[in-house]
């Protein structure tokens, strides 16, 4: 019995194993039925005898003519859902081109297909047919966010769907920013930062960030970028497209970037690089290594910390053919008098700058027939100061210099001292030598006593050799700018433990503090000749002008006329002069000017520097016929007054100071345009708002006829800026700032153009129609009261009647009726009378709306500029209360005729016509 059980059990566990073989291979057949179908492939289990030969060879001859139902399903399907209204577009598509391996499908509803679309509120399930789709397919996530008809979703970006949602695929997630040009977008990445790759460089992660931006409907790529960089912001406007790749093995679930709002930047984009130590970065133009845009300006911002110094170096770089304009790089230092610095793509860039600076790339208008194309890549390097004094980052070592160490610590061999002190431009530095004086020698000779002095200058980051030099000579002092290096040759048996020479701070100061003695003097603003003399060429001196604070400013007047230098219209000339104010606390630059045809004078109010920068070897021979005069005038409140005679051959560009950084807050400045009498100016304006919103206070702009003292003032922040308007006479310019919100500065440009006065013929003939009339309807009238006059004259005739009873009645006492009286008749109606029901609410109190109110201009014409607006807060308009009922006209019949008459001339000065609909006092009450 026992053996019969144990016979049952064991022919029972041999079934079982039997039938889970079966499974099993039944499994592996479905398995293989699901991998990728070709030729010796294994078939779908259900295609077996004769009748499926035909379905046999459709299968093997490939995915053309395979059955579009298929009788498996893949074991790891994957399911993408999108909520409706998301604006997410999801794209697996086949990676081009295709590998040269066994061919990958996905089976989506029984079918195969290489492509999928899901769009927003769709939701799809799918498997692929191999077990490696990473390598055959790849997967695209587009947002499409319109800022132009509703509200951008600023702030940390995310990834959607997220990554852990999706197939194991590389992945490219797609932002696609579309906004008006007047908003500006900021992309801000998290630490580490990005740094820019070049054509054909890949990154170690395969992380990439692709940027593009937009000008118009074109779109323009500003670069490629891996992850462990220094750029950290990227603003642009109008719009921008930001292509995060991701491999499909990066577990990566956040997109490290966000989206900030931003003013207008004016420009295609600014880039923002943050050192924060020694380091170097490459950055590329837009579209390198294709173009950049033509007439486009594009910013770098680099911040570097101040004990370290930057150097620029261009790598590769392209010049167009430009018609109009001149494609440059600018550079702009914070703080600096000599803002900006102009170059040329050919000429050697500055180096050993200390702390932040910018870099910007103008284009120009290229030639049509034959543009070429302008493209820049360089590098920028950071790095300690080498050997140097340092005079930029802190105070220059002025004084007598001493050998460290003294000779007496040093062996007994030939010594070299070497001094290497950098200074910033606007610095003068001056050596002054001890008796005996030094003396100059040429190249092959040498000094008796062995003891020889190197002298070097710096242009940029060139050194520049001025001279070797014995003792016993008549050099007593040389002066030079931005830096100097002094080498001191000393033999060994020569036993000397001074220097010799000194350091001295040698800016050009023209300063004047005793009022009565400064008033009405005139300096000649000069460059002494020992500088135009030396063997380099002249690049910066400035002028630094000191007056009492308060009590007198500062005019400037040029022998020939300036030119402003603006985008529209640079200057081309072989120098120039930089006005800034040099008042502490006060960062304003008044701009840059060249000889021209339209700046008559400058006026400024405060102490202020004036450099002359040079930019052609050939500068002395035109600097030697032009001059400029400096004089002390009585205290204005202006910043500063710009007087301007357009030339009626060019347009004139103005723009108000400070224009990449704005206007600085509660300052004013005016130009007194001169328009000759046989021309007319027309003042256009280059955009239709200023965009500056105000913290406090108001920003007003006020234009003003000289002659007429017609005046117009237009609100900055609230109205549209005027339309182009002509002048006949001269006229003011005054614009007056606000306390402006952080973005939001204040930065006008405006060009007057002057064309010949014509007479205008129709105005003519109407005059002289109009006059006939006016005389026609005199003689008219006069004939009229003669006729009646002769009408009316003859004596009074009258008749006698007896049957009249001659008895006088009894007096009947009616009551007096309103035609009897001249109660009805009115010298004046106010108009709050006639319409003041439409200024009264439900409540029966008259509304007045709240407005500001401003000083007329009282001053001299033509001298003074006109007064800005006093800065007011509105005022709550006066309100009727409840108790106090607003004054009406006395309740009269509607059938009661009402008569009017005009005062006569005697009362013509006692009575008041003019009184205004909104009166800031209430109605008045008319006089019967």
């Amino acid at each position: 019995m026992a053996r019969s059980a144990c016979g049952f059990s064991v022919v029972l566990l041999g079934a079982l194993l039997l039938g889970a073989t079966h499974l099993l291979h039944g499994t592996g057949k479905q398995a293989v039925a699901r991998k990728a179908p070709g030729r010796g492939a294994r078939y779908p289990t259900r295609w077996h005898g004769r009748r499926a030969l035909v379905a046999r060879r459709a299968w093997d001859a490939g995915p053309a003519r395979r059955p579009r139902h298929v009788g498996v399903l893949s074991l790891e399907a994957s399911e993408i859902a999108l909520p409706q209204g998301s604006g997410i577009t999801v794209h697996i598509r086949l990676v081009s081109p295709a590998l040269p391996v066994k061919p990958c499908y996905m089976i989506v509803s029984r079918q195969y297909v290489t492509e999928l679309l899901v769009k927003p509120g769709d939701k799809k399930s799918f498997a692929f047919s191999c077990n490696n789709p990473e390598k055959h397919f790849i997967l695209e996530i587009e947002k499409n966010i319109d800022c132009m008809s509703g509200p951008c979703p600023f702030g940390e970006v995310r990834l959607q769907p997220s990554t852990s949602e999706l197939p194991a695929l590389n992945r490219t997630f797609i932002w696609d920013v579309r906004a008006h040009k007047s908003i500006g977008l900021e992309l801000q990445f998290s630490v580490p930062r990005l740094r820019q790759i070049g054509p054909g460089e890949s990154c170690a992660d395969g992380v990439t960030h692709s940027i593009s931006g937009r000008i118009d409907a074109t779109e323009v790529r500003i670069g490629t970028f891996c992850s462990n960089g220094t750029v950290s912001r990227i603003k642009m406007q109008e719009g921008v497209k930001m292509a995060l790749h991701l491999p499909w093995n990066i577990p990566r679930n956040i997109s490290g970037f966000s989206i900030a709002n931003r003013s207008s930047i004016k420009r295609l984009c600014i880039i923002e690089s943050v050192f924060e130590g020694e380091g170097s970065a490459t950055l590329m133009s837009a579209n390198y290594p294709g173009g950049f845009p033509e007439d486009e300006l594009m910013t770098w911002q680099f911040v570097v910390p101040a004990h370290l110094r930057a150097s620029v170096s261009f790598l590769n770089f392209n010049v167009s053919n430009c018609e109009r304009k001149e494609e440059r790089v600018e550079y702009y230092i914070p703080g600096s008098t000599t803002n900006p610095e102009v170059f040329k793509l050919e000429d050697k860039q500055p180096g050993n700058m200390a702390g932040n600076f910018n870099l910007s790339l103008q284009g120009c208008d290229q030639d049509a027939q034959s543009p070429g194309i302008l493209r820049l890549q360089f590098q920028v390097l950071v790095q300690r100061p080498q050997n140097e004094s340092n005079c930029m980052s802190g105070p220059c070592p002025f004084g007598e210099v001493r050998l460290q160490p003294s000779t007496s610590e040093l062996p007994a061999l030939n010594r070299t001292f070497i001094w290497d002190v950098r200074a910033h431009k606007s610095i003068g530095l001056e050596l002054q030598f001890s008796v005996p004086r030094l003396r100059q020698i040429g190249p092959g000779e040498s000094c008796a006593d062995g003891v020889t002095h190197s002298i070097s200058g710096r242009i940029d980051a060139t050194e520049v050799r001025i001279g070797t030099f014995c003792s016993n000579g008549t050099v007593s002092r040389i002066k030079m700018q931005e830096g100097v290096k002094m080498a001191l040759h000393l033999p060994w048996n020569i036993p000397r433990n001074i220097s010799g020479f000194s350091i001295a701070n040698r800016s050009s100061i023209k300063r004047c503090l005793d009022y009565n003695y400064c008033y009405g003097k005139s300096f000649h603003l000069q460059v002494p000749r020992d500088i135009l003399q030396l063997p380099v060429q002249l690049h910066d001196f400035s002028w630094k002008l000191l007056m009492p604070k308060g009590r007198l400013s500062l005019m400037m007047v040029p022998s020939q006329k300036l030119q402003q230098h603006t985008r529209e219209r640079p200057c081309n000339t072989s120098f120039g002069y930089l006005v800034a104010s040099t008042t502490p606390g006060q960062d304003l630059y008044f701009g840059s000017f060249c000889p021209g045809d339209s700046v008559e004078k400058i006026q400024v109010k405060q102490n202020s520097s004036v450099t002359l920068r040079t930019y052609a070897p050939s500068f002395q021979q035109e600097f030697s016929r032009h001059g400029l005069t400096v004089s002390f005038i009585p205290y204005f409140k202006e910043e500063g007054i710009f007087t301007v005679t357009p030339d009626p051959k060019n347009k004139v560009y103005l723009r108000t100071p400070n224009w990449d950084r704005g206007l600085p807050a509660l300052s004013s400045v005016s130009w007194n345009i001169s328009v000759p009498s046989n021309q007319v100016a027309c003042l256009t304006f280059f955009k239709e708002r200023s965009g500056v919103v105000c913290q406090s206070g108001r920003a007003y702009m006020i234009i003003q006829e000289q002659q007429t003292r017609a005046e117009e003032i237009f609100s900055l922040e609230e109205e549209v800026l005027p339309k182009p308007s002509f002048h006949r006479h001269s006229f003011w310019v005054n614009i007056s700032n606000c306390s402006p919100m952080n973005g939001k500065q204040l930065d006008l440009l405006f060009w007057v153009t002057l064309t010949p006065r014509t007479v205008d013929l129709a105005a003519i003939i109407g005059a002289v129609g109009g006059g006939a009339l006016l005389l026609f309807a005199l003689v008219l009238i006069v004939c009229c009261v003669k006729k009646k006059k002769k009408v009316n004259k003859g004596p009074a005739v009258g008749i006698y009647n007896g049957n009249v009873n001659t008895q006088v009645p009894q007096a009947q006492k009616f009551p007096k009726r309103r035609k009897d009286n001249d109660s009805h008749v009115y010298a004046v109606i106010d108009d709050t009378m006639v319409y003041g029901h439409l200024l009264q609410d439900s409540g029966g109190s008259f509304i007045q709306p709240e407005v500001d109110t401003y000083r007329p201009f009282q001053g001299p014409m033509g001298d003074c500029p006109p007064s800005p607006p006093p800065v007011f807060s509105r005022t709550p308009t006066a309100k009727f209360t409840a108790d106090e009922p607003a004054p009406s006209s006395p309740p009269e019949s509607e059938s009661e005729p009402y008569t009017f008459s005009h005062p006569s001339k005697g009362e013509v000065g006692v009575r008041e016509t003019d009184i205004p609909l909104l009166n800031t006092q209430g109605p008045v009450e008319t006089e019967e």
